[in-house]
């Protein structure tokens, strides 16, 4: 234990990428000890990829690329603008409406961070808004992409501990919600202390017009519904929607009703079980491509291929840290360390709720070191055996710990989203880390229910019949 551990830490503080540190300290592991042959070890790296929900991690990042690459980020913010605009701390509001939207079609918070992100920070600063207020509330926004369907987060944790990666998806859209209206408040405070004003000018024609888009889109699954009820068969019956909704969109020039459509495909195609998590991903691109390249028409070629590149740069890191993190949980479990740490967790206490309250200290310590994958991929294992003792239901068990780790990334030393919204921002590390803390209050509180109130993650997925 002492070996597979400290060595992984040690080169980590050394600066070595958290996969490689994992794989270095394996190998060391093996070597020392001969736990089992080297084509074993092989063996488990490839096992740790060979997996169909994964197929889903690559074509979620795709659909995230495509849609910064078609311009969807741009018409997204527009609509929020027109819907929450003339808020006091309009933009600020804005923000997060913003990255509510974006998170039902990306995934991930760096996404979220690197695309709507960066048009949220320049408007805020373009509109005389301290650039540390744009960056607390866009890191703090960010985090909603993966708690919103679909997460990559969701489905690595989903393959981990064999639970359904549906039920995972619907769990989150509660506590999404939580979120949004605690950091919404958030501004509103905000607002009132600095003295913010509107953004926008209210009028009653934007706000029509954003409503009438939302309408439009939560007309489609009722219209479908009502279709199949006189006798349409389901096919028949998306297809007239489909064909009304284009026309609309065409006649009116709605300019955020196809991008909105791109959760209600994914939750709805899902919820219907018209396809997997995994084909939804697939859907997910081939619904980016369509407006990228025919609704918008706002792609090209390049920015195809760019996206296209940058979809294997970011899949093939993530998918290194799965296959690394997997042989060293392996091993964790074969050295037997698996199980001292679960018989020492369960020796400090027999009430679930502390168990909770030492889990999320824990993960929220490790999410300042780890990476968010390589972190599920490793305390899964360790973890949900005594989660399963203590009878939590393990769906509400990853809302904690994604949530967590979410907040993991907005802290030093490897928060990556504090890292890309300094970049964006051209802020210091240090002047981003003190911009994003009064943002965490409304995260924490967050957390604190999604703990303690298990309703809140588990009636929607239960009453639609997805866990028991």
């Amino acid at each position: 234990m002492l070996l597979l551990i400290g060595s992984f830490l040690l080169l980590m503080v050394l600066g070595l990428p958290v996969a490689v540190s994992m794989a270095t300290s394996s190998v060391l592991y093996i070597v020392f000890y001969g736990v089992a042959p080297d084509i074993i070890a092989a063996q488990r790296l490839i096992a740790g990829v060979e997996s169909f929900p994964l197929l889903a991690v690559p074509f979620f990042i795709l659909a995230g690329n495509l849609m910064n690459s078609a311009g969807v980020t741009g018409r997204i913010y527009s609509f929020a603008v027109a819907l929450v605009g003339w808020m006091k701390g309009g933009l600020a509001q804005v923000n997060i409406i913003g990255s509510v939207v974006f998170s039902g079609m990306s995934g991930t918070a760096l996404a979220d961070a690197a695309g709507i992100g960066t048009i949220e920070i320049k408007a805020m600063k373009d509109h005389g808004y301290p650039v540390e207020a744009a960056v607390g509330v866009t890191a703090a926004s960010a985090t909603l992409g993966p708690i919103f369907p679909p997460s990559l987060p969701f489905v690595i944790y989903g393959m981990m501990a064999n639970v359904s990666i549906g039920a995972l998806f619907m769990a989150g859209i509660v506590p999404g919600v939580v979120m949004t209206v605690l950091m919404m408040l958030t501004v509103a405070v905000f607002a009132y202390v600095k003295q913010w004003g509107s953004d926008t000018p209210f009028s009653l024609r934007n706000i029509f017009g954003a409503s009438l888009e939302v309408l439009v889109v939560m007309m489609v699954p009722i219209g479908i519904y009502l279709l199949t009820l006189v006798g349409l068969s389901l096919n028949l019956s998306i297809l007239i929607v489909l064909v009304v909704l284009l026309a609309c969109d065409w006649y009116f020039d709605f300019s955020a009703v196809m991008a909105l459509m791109t959760p209600v495909i994914l939750i709805g195609g899902m919820t219907m079980g018209w396809f997997t998590p995994t084909e939804a991903a697939v859907a997910a691109v081939l619904w980016s491509l369509f407006l990228g390249l025919v609704r918008y028409r706002t792609m090209t070629m390049k920015s195809l291929a760019k996206a296209t590149f940058d979809t294997i740069e970011t899949t093939a890191s993530v998918l290194f840290i799965v296959a690394a993190a997997s042989v060293f949980a392996w091993l964790l479990t074969v050295s037997q360390t698996a199980q001292l740490l679960s018989t020492a967790i369960t020796s400090l206490t027999d009430s679930k709720w502390v168990f909770l309250i030492l889990v999320n200290l824990l993960m929220l310590f490790v999410g300042c070191f780890l990476d968010t994958i390589a972190a599920i991929t490793i305390l899964v294992p360790i973890l949900l055996p005594i989660v399963l003792q203590f009878d939590i239901d393990p769906v509400h068990f990853g809302l904690i710990m994604t949530l967590n780790l979410m907040i993991g990334l907005l802290h030093p030393p490897l928060g990556m989203v504090l890292f890309v919204l300094s970049r964006v921002a051209k802020l210091s590390v240090e002047r981003t880390t003190i911009a994003i803390l009064p943002w965490l209050v409304p995260l924490l509180v967050a957390l604190v229910l999604i703990t303690f109130i298990p309703a809140i993650t588990l009636w929607l997925p239960t009453e639609m019949g997805l866990i028991r």
